[in-house]
Order: C-alpha cells, then structure tokens, then sequence
C-alpha cells in the first residue's frame, strides 16, 4: 500500500521515547494502545522467532511441519467471525512495509484506532474480545501462539530483532548491548502484547552501551536499532 501507514502517538518519559496510538487506553477497556519506540518491531535474526521455529509436530517423513497461518497478512478482519480473539504473531518482515492496526469499529476514523505499529520483522499483538476489527497490510501471515510460552530460550538477540517472547524466545536475566553511536537504539520491556501504555514496564532510548535485566515476569522484550544483546548474568 504505497509506502505504508504509519503508527500514531509519542510519549516521551525522563530520557525514554516511545510511540504508542493516539488512543491508548488504560488497560480497563477492550483494547490498548500501541509501543514501540522506532515505530516498527523488527525481526529476530537469532532465529527464536523465525518461520524456521514455528513448526507444529511432523510430516510423515519425519519433517518438522510448518506451523498453519490463522489468517492472511493482508485484509481486514472482523473479530468473534473472522478470527477469534488471542496472541498472534507474524515473522519474516524484513521490509518494515507490514502495518496492523486494532479498532473498535469499522469506520476507519482515526478515533477508531485502538492500536497500531509497523513492523520489520516479527511481532505479537493480543487481540482483545472487545475489539471489533483487525486490520493488516503488507504483514506476512499471522499465526496464532500458545497462552503459556513454549520453546528453547536463547541467551542472545539480534538487537534490531524486534519482538521476543520471554521464556520461549529469550531466557530472562540481564544483557549488554555494545556500539550505539547514533541513539537509535531503543529496549523495552512489556507485561503483553497489547501495546498500550500500560503494557510498558520499562523502555529506553540508548547511545553507547546498554544494559537492561529482563525479569523471568516479563513477557516480552522489543529491541531495535540496538547492538546485538549478549546474556551476562
């Protein structure tokens, strides 16, 4: 869709600058605004949450089989028909074109928005049962996850790696980022994937070295346009 819609809002905190929808909610209603610092979630290149990882069981020749798509990258879908409410992910967006959005109507106004981003890489958004609509374009396809985490935690992130799911994608503890010259670099750890203000329990715009303790209560971290995250404790 040409060059793509742009996630809306800005919060800007004592030296943390993060993008959230213009209509963040409080975490009372059904739905959420959206975070992320750079305007875009980027993909995990160390592989945790790429298309390589999402295999569910075999095939009958012994193949790990990829995981099916919930529903296309591209469309509007209407929540409770089209698809049902839960976490969703999708991966392999390395164009940063991908733009989803949450609504609570369909009229397309701006006051609509619940939550918005734009992606590079791989993402996860909770669509809530009291959203109406689901909107995505130039995303690769989403599918759905598990409620509890599951898989083999790394102890390092690409840090343009976008979104990682704690205790499936990354191990909690505490990690070094090296060689931020340009304050580009921006961490944050969240308790969901709503995307709203009140997912965020911690962010950060980083020049130089950064150094952020995930906690095993954390359930996502997103990074990018940071070094590369190496586990130290």
């Amino acid at each position: 869709m040409g060059l793509g819609k742009i996630a809306l809002g800005a919060v800007v905190g004592v030296a943390v600058i993060a993008a959230v929808s213009a209509n963040a909610d409080d975490g009372k209603g059904s739905g959420s605004g959206s975070g992320s610092g750079k305007d875009t979630s980027a993909s995990a290149v160390h592989r945790p949450g790429s298309k390589q990882d999402t295999g569910g069981g075999k095939d009958s020749g012994g193949r790990a089989a990829a995981k099916k798509a919930a529903f296309a990258g591209d469309g509007e879908f209407q929540v409770g028909s089209d698809i049902k409410p839960g976490t969703y992910r999708t991966t392999g967006n390395t164009d940063g074109m991908c733009y989803w959005e949450r609504a609570k109507d369909a009229s397309g106004e701006m006051d609509s928005i619940l939550a918005n981003d734009n992606v590079s890489g791989t993402s996860y958004v909770t669509v809530k049962a009291g959203d109406k609509l689901f909107k995505s374009n130039g995303c690769a396809d989403w599918e759905a996850v598990a409620a509890k985490p599951k898989g083999s935690p790394a102890s390092s992130m690409d840090g343009d790696g976008g979104m990682f799911r704690v205790g499936a994608d990354i191990a909690p503890g505490t990690y070094k980022s090296a060689g931020n010259s340009d304050d580009s670099c921006y961490w944050e750890r969240t308790k969901d994937a709503a995307h709203g203000l009140d997912s965020i329990i911690a962010n950060n715009n980083v020049k130089g070295t950064a150094v952020v303790t995930i906690g095993a209560g954390d359930a996502y971290f997103k990074t990018t346009g940071c070094g590369n995250w190496k586990k130290t404790a």
